[in-house]
């Protein structure tokens, strides 16, 4: 009785999952595609690339996207506020791209663990585990699961429509790509200037 109960739930579950799973098999209709690019692959990895690659593919872009976002966020807060007891008690100053030199190693040891954890989870959450792999196909992800889709919702953001999910998709994707562009035009600023981005802004008004 527990193992075809334990059976339906796992079932129920995974049919949740791909009610939002998006067809990899037709990449023109998936998430992120909007005017006026429409769908944009100029060096045709799509066409080169099968189902399983394409999901590497929308997991890597969205875990990029959401770090890029928090980097843009740390430039400018970091930025902001330099210099004062606020972040680590006054001992960091300058252009955000000298700040980590300057962080304090045990800071360090923690955000390692902390990223060691998430990691983990996120791998035991959307990869096939490594005995279950076939020959010559690393790295899969498993079929119920939806990337970037980590169960991470404090808020209840995410709709229980599929369309409005894929409009939300298509949003994070597209700020995403935004703040990949931003954080690589944050990193070439001050590397080539040395001076901070919140300087530059406040320097031309």
């Amino acid at each position: 009785m527990k193992s075809f109960a334990a059976t339906t739930t796992l079932a129920l579950l995974a049919a949740s999952a791909n009610a939002f799973s998006p067809n990899f098999n037709d990449v023109k209709t998936l998430p992120g595609i909007v005017a006026p690019t429409g769908f944009f692959d100029p060096l045709g990895l799509a066409a080169k690339a099968d189902e399983p690659t394409l999901k590497r593919y929308r997991e890597a872009e969205l875990t990029h996207g959401r770090v890029a976002m928090l980097a843009v966020v740390g430039f400018l807060v970091g930025e902001k506020v330099e210099g004062s007891s606020f972040l680590f008690d006054a001992s960091i100053q300058g252009p955000a791209i000298t700040h980590i030199p300057q962080v304090p190693v045990p800071f360090w040891f923690t955000l390692a663990i902390a990223i060691g954890a998430l990691e983990l989870r996120r791998a035991e959450n959307g990869w096939v585990a490594p005995e279950d792999l076939p020959i010559g196909k690393p790295g899969l992800l498993l079929d119920s699961y939806v990337p970037g889709d980590l169960g991470f919702d404090p808020l209840g953001l995410k709709p229980s429509d599929a369309e409005e999910f894929n409009e939300m998709a298509t949003r994070e994707l597209q700020n995403g790509r935004l703040a990949m562009l931003a954080a690589a035009g944050f990193l070439a600023q001050e590397a080539v200037d040395g001076q901070g981005i919140i300087e530059h802004l406040t320097s031309s008004v």
